[in-house]
């Protein structure tokens, strides 16, 4: 029952990690969507193992990869438009009332 309880641990500590860089470590756009990508998977494992000791079907966890895929692709192509027109992907370098 011990190792149970530390399988289920990891993926909680991983996605704690994931939210402290997307909190603390935001200066570049490609830092924090990378972060986000981390805390999704962090999360799919979670419920992939929360579902598999439940003894539940994981046709939801199919739909969860989908939509992470979707934001990643999504992310990815926000960052290829914000370095076409700003020229880089830090934080620092972007106005409010330019955009």
């Amino acid at each position: 029952m011990l190792i149970l309880g530390f399988y289920f641990m990891i993926p909680l500590v991983s996605i704690v990690c994931g939210l402290w860089v997307f909190v603390f470590k935001r200066k570049h756009l490609l830092n924090t969507l990378l972060s986000l990508e981390y805390i999704m998977l962090s999360i799919f494992w979670f419920m992939s193992l929360h579902l598999s000791v439940m003894g539940h079907e994981s046709y939801f966890l199919l739909f969860f990869l989908t939509l992470a895929a979707c934001e990643g692709a999504l992310g990815l192509a926000l960052l290829v438009s914000v370095v076409r027109t700003h020229g880089n992907d830090c934080f620092s370098s972007f106005n409010v009332l330019q955009c």
